[in-house]
């Protein structure tokens, strides 16, 4: 913690004064013609507390609205050096001022939006629980009707952003938070996936989450909502089947196998897994967009669906008891009784 608050320290120059530490006000570069990146005194107006979480692209922060004194998350990401990727500043203070229109259950609320010469910040909505990537490994894996049901809120959500022209661009079980008990979904980082895309460019690394990108992404084609789709249906079966769509022992094999290997059926992992659901997996995972799934709408119904027929095909009253059943209920998933109050910190 005392390095973590140094590091932020030195981006803004300044020492505590006792008590939750503040920022203050760096200067901002110049703000592209009608993008409403927030003033130079907005970060300072946020109390930070204590670090929640650090990842390769950020540090979330656990902070205070500055109105109501309500916990928040801000996510700090740093960035280049004014001039050294403007393209991908403006797309940054675009896509940040477009996610703040986003007003959806199943979608974490962005409050405001900001940066310095070096740091881009967005504060959020605080949600307690865990992201999916707990729930991928075999051993964890969530019943099969919630795993339709979170899928197809997340859909959902994805629908109500492309409507209004955000394309996520990074969707994965790390950016889906989950809360069994409560019974909440909320898809978050709407908003930063150019700025990573931009740092991870300067290191050398292949832009977004490779494991869950659409091949069109992957070959540098400007994605639209059909690669959200993709990214949807690879998180889905990672999900169910306890495994990627495809794995490989190096970044230039994996790539190869999602531009021209086929996913393995899901039934051939899991022949518990019902042919319908496995269609519509394999739909979503069609490596050309034109053939995948025209909209996350669509992969919506067709999830609810497949929902409709577990609960009309339940055998048993124990089937019975989880089929159909909203997220969270008491006994719905042994997840539900995690006691780990992570908030939405420690995403990648």
């Amino acid at each position: 913690m005392r390095r973590a608050l140094q590091r932020l320290r030195a981006l803004f120059g300044r020492e505590p004064a006792g008590g939750p530490w503040r920022a203050t006000d760096p200067e901002l570069p110049a703000a592209s013609a009608g993008a409403p990146v927030a003033s130079a005194s907005g970060l300072s107006r946020w109390r930070l507390e204590r670090e929640l979480a650090r990842g390769s692209m950020g540090t979330v922060w656990l902070a205070r609205h500055p109105d109501d004194g309500r916990p928040v998350a801000i996510k700090t990401v740093p960035l280049g050096p004014p001039g050294g990727d403007d393209a991908a500043r403006a797309r940054f203070r675009r896509e940040a001022a477009a996610a703040q229109r986003l007003e959806h259950p199943d979608i974490v609320r962005v409050y405001e939006v900001g940066e310095t010469d070096r740091l881009a910040w967005i504060a959020m909505e605080l949600v307690q629980g865990h992201d999916l990537s707990r729930y991928t490994e075999p051993a964890r894996r969530l019943p099969l009707p919630l795993v339709l049901h979170i899928g197809e809120r997340v859909a959902r959500a994805l629908q109500h952003a492309h409507g209004r022209g955000v394309v996520h661009r990074d969707v994965k079980p790390a950016n889906v938070l989950v809360d069994i008990g409560a019974g909440r979904v909320k898809v978050t980082d709407f908003g930063t996936a150019h700025l990573s895309d931009a740092e991870r460019s300067r290191s050398g690394l292949v832009l977004g989450s490779p494991s869950y990108m659409a091949p069109e992404q992957l070959a540098g084609r400007a994605p639209d909502a059909r690669a959200d789709v993709y990214a949807l249906g690879a998180t889905l079966y990672h999900l169910i089947a306890g495994r990627l769509p495809h794995e490989a022992d190096s970044l230039a094999r994996l790539l190869a196998a999602i531009a021209h290997e086929p996913v393995p059926d899901l039934r051939s992992l899991r022949p518990d897994v019902p042919e319908a659901l496995a269609d519509v997996i394999a739909l979503a995972l069609q490596k050309r967009p034109e053939t995948r799934y025209a909209s996350a709408a669509e992969l919506a119904d067709d999830l609810r669906a497949v929902q409709a027929l577990l609960d009309t095909a339940a055998a048993g009253p124990a089937h019975a008891d989880v089929a159909g059943r909203d997220i969270g209920h008491e006994g719905a998933t042994s997840a539900g009784n995690d006691a780990d109050p992570r908030h939405n910190a420690g995403r990648r």
